[in-house]
């Protein structure tokens, strides 16, 4: 295996659209490393590059020791998995994984035995004779993955490889794609526009946005300590709560006031937050952060209280979704799904202000 190296790589289409805007990125050796952002980010752009599918308009990128920039993709040591599986519907699942080594004149007993042994990995073995139109899409990717396995490659790419799948299909593949990573010790460069699939599965996560790494981090780091409000709203589910108002100063304590909804910010947040006393900023908090006000929560340090009209409720089973709305901005809580609670009516929470994040209005970058 290998690791894989970026510098300063851009690419520029015609009409002077810029897809990747100067990343710099190393993946390390066997590690799976995750590119997640909304469509049109530049994520399968990246990924294309690394595989020479796509030509770079500047920058270098490395396969272990070596520039790649001009070794076409058959000699790159890589491969790749498409959304779409791109099997050849006449050839046989055993033909379909053979084509790529047969082509490089592998021996014959060599092809058969890696055909049968990552068979018996991915759990095909009886689908060997059988042709793409007489499996189920989840066989179907299995194939697909089997046939970037039985090349041994030093890197494995997947673009969005279980975009095609339904709901329960994709955790159970996704699942045998991390036990995958875990068994083969690989280098693998997954991309996704799914942040459920991106926090499940990466060591790491590249988020992007407009081509632009926003930041690059273990999915707890992300999630809990985001560094601006593109990367805190992209993930997790519901989405963050962000409410614009200002900071403001009474008889020496600070508060974040949005006309409707004033709380008091908590002591080892002052120091930070002083220096915008009087200005904007942009509040966020998760929606597992607001709580129905239960005797045990009332006391605990940075509780505080909100009031806000119950607009939708979304039963999930082991929670309820709330939607929220105070004055003009809209909430969600993650809640019990035991409380009682009706649309319309004025329901008490409380914030966990300890919890909170705060950002500059104009910069959008992390205060807090």
């Amino acid at each position: 295996m290998a690791h894989v190296i970026l510098k300063n790589v851009s690419k520029i289409f015609s009409g002077n659209v810029i897809a990747v805007d100067n990343i710099s990125l190393e993946i390390k050796d066997k590690e799976f490393l995750v590119l997640v952002g909304p469509s049109g980010c530049g994520k399968s752009t990246t990924l294309r590059m690394v595989a020479g599918l796509e030509e770079i308009s500047s920058g270098e990128i490395y396969i272990g020791d070596r520039l790649v920039n001009d070794v076409p993709p058959k000699d790159r040591d890589i491969a790749m998995v498409f959304q779409n599986y791109a099997l050849y519907p006449h050839m046989t699942v055993r033909n379909n994984m053979a084509f790529g080594l047969k082509l490089r004149k592998f021996p014959k007993a060599e092809i058969d035995k890696r055909v049968r042994d990552t068979a018996e990995i991915l759990g095909i073995s009886e689908l060997l004779d059988r042709k793409p139109k007489a499996l189920s899409g989840g066989q179907r990717q299995r194939v697909a993955v089997g046939r970037a396995i039985v090349r041994k490659p030093q890197v494995f790419l997947f673009d969005e490889p279980l975009s095609n799948l339904d709901a329960k299909l994709r955790v159970q593949m996704r699942t045998e794609i991390s036990k995958l990573h875990a068994r083969l010790q690989a280098t693998m460069i997954y991309v996704t526009h799914d942040q459920i699939e991106a926090m499940t599965m990466g060591d790491r996560i590249v988020v992007l946005k407009d081509g632009i790494i926003q930041q690059v981090d273990d999915p707890i780091t992300l999630y809990d300590r985001p560094q601006n409000k593109f990367v805190a709203g992209f993930i997790g589910t519901p989405p963050m709560n962000f409410v614009n108002g200002k900071i403001v100063e009474e008889n020496g304590n600070l508060f974040f006031d949005e006309d409707n909804f004033k709380v008091m910010i908590p002591a080892q947040f002052k120091k930070q937050l002083a220096p915008y006393a009087g200005k904007p900023v942009v509040f966020g908090t998760r929606p597992e952060h607001l709580y129905e006000p239960l005797s045990n929560l009332k006391d605990r340090p940075g509780m505080a209280p909100l009031k806000a009209k119950v607009e939708i409720i979304e039963p999930m089973g082991a929670e309820i979704y709330v939607y929220l709305t105070t004055g003009k901005t809209p909430l969600i809580a993650r809640l019990d799904p035991h409380i009682k609670v009706d649309i319309d009516e004025m329901m008490d929470l409380l914030v966990d202000m300890e919890k909170a994040h705060f950002f500059d209005k104009e910069t959008e970058k992390t205060i807090i």
